[in-house]
């Protein structure tokens, strides 16, 4: 199996239509917000594929809503990433969002939906995800966001 090769890129660093991904860090009165999806017994940060045409801003969003009910948020860009593996590269824009507000009732894409004080060990997409939310982290302190 090849392990992923995650480099981080300044916003805008490709072309809208070259993200395949974006990826949230969402917070939840100080605690990040975890998903598991598809069965799994993983967890991961919510996001997805953006769908054609769609602008990758409107994907983080549409995404965060689909997949923790979030109903009142703010977010925005961090970076760009890309991931490498086997010879293929793809793209991603990574995100912060502060949710203030969840609609629990919602029938949203996830299993389960669980806040964190730090990432558990057994995540979805373990060599990708706690680089980019170490970065993200970095840049949250550095900014004092």
């Amino acid at each position: 199996m090849n392990t992923p090769f995650v480099q981080l890129h300044p916003l805008g660093f490709v072309e809208n239509d070259q993200y395949l991904y974006a990826v949230v860090c969402a917070y939840e009165n100080g605690n990040l917000l975890l998903v598991r999806t598809n069965g799994r017994s993983t967890w991961e940060l919510p996001g997805g594929r953006r769908e054609p045409g769609e602008l990758i801003n409107a994907t983080a969003s549409r995404e965060l809503r689909e997949e923790t009910g979030a109903c009142c948020f703010e977010i925005n860009p961090v970076a760009d990433y890309s991931v490498k593996i086997a010879g293929k590269t793809s793209f991603g824009r990574l995100f912060r969002a502060v949710i203030t507000e969840r609609d629990e009732a919602t029938d949203f894409e996830t299993d389960e939906v669980r806040v964190f004080e730090s990432l558990p060990d057994n995540l979805t997409y373990h060599e990708i995800q706690p680089l980019l939310l170490q970065f993200e982290l970095k840049d949250k302190m550095s900014n004092n966001r």
